[in-house]
């Protein structure tokens, strides 16, 4: 079974800060990159409401689209890491989030990181993918 994953970082302002298309079938058309960033940040207006109204970090399915679930993290200072997939594995990708989130904690105590900027380093697109392949 091939599986289809595009994870997005978007910080507090809404401003996203890394993509990726991740999963098995990573080679995929421009449109459909396009439409899966498109689903995702369709998906924040959810994500805000739900952000408020509960005290979880993650907060499992917040959206579909056709056989697509978005799934969401939601951090202490409101970034939220934002998963669109087409598994059914939900300890794999709770699993992933909290990684990611480790990662990207890591990314925030680098002097040479400014808060709210793209995450462009090479390093942490690998360890991403990495844990893409690990758990989704």
């Amino acid at each position: 079974m091939t599986t289809t994953a595009c994870f997005i970082v978007v910080s507090k302002n809404d401003i996203p800060i890394y993509e990726a298309e991740v999963g098995s079938t990573v080679r995929q058309k421009q449109e459909q990159a396009h439409q899966h960033q498109f689903i995702l940040h369709a998906a924040l207006d959810l994500v805000q409401d739900l952000a408020w109204t509960t005290s979880a970090m993650f907060l499992r399915s917040v959206d579909r689209f056709n056989d697509l679930t978005v799934s969401v993290y939601v951090t202490a200072g409101h970034t939220r890491l934002m998963l669109l997939h087409d598994s059914r594995n939900e300890d794999g990708i709770k699993n992933f989030f909290q990684e990611v989130h480790e990662l990207y904690v890591k990314t925030l105590l680098n002097p040479l990181y400014l808060i709210g900027s793209r995450i462009t380093s090479a390093h942490f697109d690998t360890r991403v993918r990495a844990l893409a392949r690990k758990y989704l």
